[in-house]
């Protein structure tokens, strides 16, 4: 483990349920519609945590590091989109890009947009090239992903590997099927990955990690009671912090 996150609890990933994109899709529905929890409060919480992970990767330079923030158009993106906000209000020098046109953020990601249009905050539209970073947040595509990167995802990923500062990824590395912890074809390789509310299924395979990197576990504001709902084991990490690390050692506890 990093010696920087060494304040963190640490939870045994084999000590937790897992939850497939089903799941995590059920876990999304039951919030909105028996808890009251619209996503954008998900996404706040869920882009807050992924800030305090880059600050706290980053330490002692963080003021002026240069981040890059890559989003998509959905709700990883605007989770992407509110960490750049609350990174830019910390003292970093972010720059985001989208992946893709603008026209193409809708709902939650463009009332983001628009946030970060009110801050008067740079964001650019990808084109090929990744502008000179410290540290890359990956907030690309989440766990709705089906197939194989194609297009202008692809090259997202290629730029990305290529580039030599660490990368973090949002939920799950882009191109990475949350349900096997295998690419398709393309794919991210992240440094650290912050996954939300629970692990996802494919996070526990043997050789998942030369793709996620360390794992870390964020709150976004899941009742325990919801997995009761699902019929899930009852679960809460977050008795001690709303960020923790994950072991694949089965020595750490819950």
């Amino acid at each position: 483990m990093v010696t920087r996150f060494s304040d963190l609890p640490v939870l045994s990933l084999s000590h937790l349920p897992t939850v497939t994109r089903e799941q995590m899709k059920e876990v999304d529905e039951l919030m909105v519609d028996r808890f009251g929890v619209q996503i954008v409060q998900m996404m706040e919480n869920a882009g807050r945590e992924f800030a305090r992970l880059a600050r706290a990767y980053l330490g002692a330079g963080f003021i002026g590091s240069r981040i890059t923030v890559v989003a998509g158009s959905g709700s990883n993106g605007g989770g992407g989109l509110v960490a750049a906000r609350r990174l830019v209000g910390w003292g970093a020098d972010v720059t985001v890009v989208l992946a893709g046109p603008r026209a193409a953020y809708h709902g939650v990601a463009h009332h983001q947009l628009n946030t970060l249009r009110a801050m008067k905050q740079d964001v650019l539209e990808f084109e090929g090239e990744l502008p000179d970073h410290d540290l890359l947040l990956d907030a690309v595509v989440g766990y709705g992903l089906h197939g194989p990167l194609a297009g202008i995802f692809t090259q997202l990923a290629d730029a990305a590997n290529e580039y030599p500062a660490p990368t973090l990824s949002l939920d799950v590395p882009t191109g990475i099927d949350v349900d096997t912890g295998q690419a398709d074809g393309d794919a991210i390789t992240a440094s650290a990955t912050m996954t939300l509310a629970l692990p996802k299924t494919g996070m526990s395979q043997p050789d998942a990690s030369a793709r996620t990197g360390e794992l870390f576990l964020a709150d976004i504001g899941v009742p325990p009671s919801l997995y009761s709902l699902m019929g899930l084991p009852p679960a809460n990490p977050f008795s001690e912090d709303s960020l923790v690390r994950l072991s694949r050692e089965a020595s750490s506890v819950l």
